[in-house]
C-alpha cells in the first residue's frame, strides 16, 4: 500500500502541476484516485526532469535506474518513487508500460522529430497512451478492447497537447508537427524554430492535428462506457476537459504561437457536470460496436502488454537502442565538460 505521507505529497504535486487531471481525478473512486495520483506524480516528475533539466540525457539515464529500483522493490528514497513501487507490487504493473514512457522521454532527450503523423502517434503512444494503459491496470481492467480505447484517449490527449504548444515548443527548438506537413506547406523547420509565426499554413496544421485528436476522442468514448461504473465519470471528465483545450484553440483561430489556450474554472465545472450526465447515459445505452475497433498500430504493443497477451519483456530492444545512444552522447558530453 502507498504510504499516507507519500500519497499526500503526490496529491499536492498534481494539484500544482496538472490542473486538468487534478480536476478530473476528484470524480474517481478513492481506490482508483489514490494510485492514479501517485502514478501521475511519478510520470509528471519523470517528464519534468527530462523536459526542464540541463542535461536531458543524464535525466533519462537516471530514470532508467529509478525504474530498475522500483521493480526490484528497492525504490529511491523519494515519495514518488516509493509510491510507484507500491503500485507496481499492488497492481502487478507490466513493466513494458512504464518502459514505453521511458522510451518516449528518451526520444525527447535525443531531440527526435517525426516525418509523418504515424510517427507523431508513435511518440504519443509512449508518452501518453502508455499512461492510459496503466490507468486501466489501476482499475483492474485488462480487456484488450477497453485497453485499445484507453490508448485512443491517451493519443488524443497528447495530440491536443502538441497542438496547444506549437509555439512554446518551437521556441525551445522542438517540432512535433509531422515534417511532411511542413514540407507540403513550404515551411522550413530551421526557419520555423528561429522565428515561429502563426501563418495560415501553420494554423492549418494545428487544425489537422486537432481533427485527428477529435477522431480518437470519439473512438475512446466506447471504452469509457465499459470501465467500472464508479470510474467512468472521472475519465469522461478528463476526455471532455482535454478536448475543451482543442475547442479553445479553434476559437483562437488555431493560433497556438502568439497565445496559449487556457480553459476557465467555469468551463471545467461545466465539463464535470457533463461527465456525470454521460455516465448516467452509459448505464442505459447499449454497448457501442466501436469498442471492437482494432487498436491503432502504434499502440498495439501496449494493449498486448497490459492484457498479458504477451509475456512481459523487460526493456524492449528499441529502448535499449535509444539508451545506448544516449549513454554514448552523455559520455561525449562528459569529456567536454570543464573540471570543477
Amino acid at each position: 500500500m502507498i504510504r499516507p505521507d507519500d500519497l499526500a505529497h503526490c496529491r499536492e504535486a498534481i494539484r500544482h502541476g496538472s490542473l486538468s487531471f487534478h480536476a478530473a481525478s476528484k470524480l474517481l473512486p478513492a481506490k482508483v484516485r489514490d494510485p492514479a495520483l501517485a502514478l501521475y506524480a511519478f510520470c509528471r516528475l519523470a517528464d519534468d526532469e527530462v523536459d526542464e533539466g540541463e542535461y536531458q540525457t543524464g535525466a533519462v539515464l537516471r530514470l532508467q535506474e529509478r525504474l530498475d529500483l522500483a521493480y526490484a522493490g528497492k525504490p529511491r528514497n523519494a515519495p514518488e518513487d516509493r509510491a510507484f513501487a507500491a503500485i507496481v507490487q499492488d497492481f502487478d504493473m507490466p513493466r513494458a508500460l512504464p518502459e514505453a514512457l521511458l522510451e518516449g522521454l528518451a526520444w525527447d532527450a535525443a531531440e527526435h522529430r517525426y516525418d509523418t503523423l504515424g510517427g507523431v502517434r508513435d511518440y504519443s503512444a509512449r508518452v501518453a497512451a502508455a499512461v492510459g494503459a496503466m490507468m486501466c491496470v489501476l482499475m483492474r481492467v485488462r480487456d484488450p478492447d477497453a485497453l485499445a480505447r484507453a490508448c485512443d484517449l491517451g493519443v488524443a490527449m497528447q495530440l491536443t497537447n502538441i497542438a496547444r504548444d506549437v509555439g512554446e515548443d518551437a521556441r525551445m527548438g522542438r517540432i512535433y508537427l509531422p515534417l511532411d506537413w511542413l514540407a507540403e506547406a513550404g515551411v522550413d523547420p530551421l526557419n520555423f524554430v528561429r522565428e515561429p509565426l502563426p501563418t495560415d499554413a501553420v494554423r492549418q496544421m494545428v487544425k489537422r492535428l486537432l481533427a485527428e485528436a477529435d477522431r480518437l476522442y470519439r473512438r475512446s468514448e466506447a471504452g469509457i462506457n465499459v470501465l467500472p461504473v464508479q470510474a467512468r465519470t472521472g475519465i469522461w471528465a478528463a476526455r471532455l476537459i482535454y478536448a475543451g483545450i482543442g475547442k479553445q484553440l479553434k476559437r483562437q483561430g488555431y493560433d497556438s504561437i502568439s497565445m496559449r489556450a487556457h480553459t476557465s474554472t467555469t468551463q471545467k465545472l461545466g465539463w464535470l457536470m457533463q461527465s456525470t450526465a454521460r455516465t448516467a447515459g452509459s448505464l442505459i445505452m447499449p454497448k457501442s460496436a466501436v469498442i471492437y475497433a482494432q487498436p491503432l498500430g502504434e499502440v498495439a504493443f501496449l494493449v498486448d502488454a497490459a492484457s498479458r497477451k504477451r509475456p512481459d519483456q523487460s526493456r524492449p530492444s528499441s529502448v535499449l537502442d535509444i539508451l545506448t545512444e544516449l549513454k554514448a552522447r552523455e559520455a561525449s558530453i562528459g569529456t567536454r565538460r570543464p573540471m570543477a
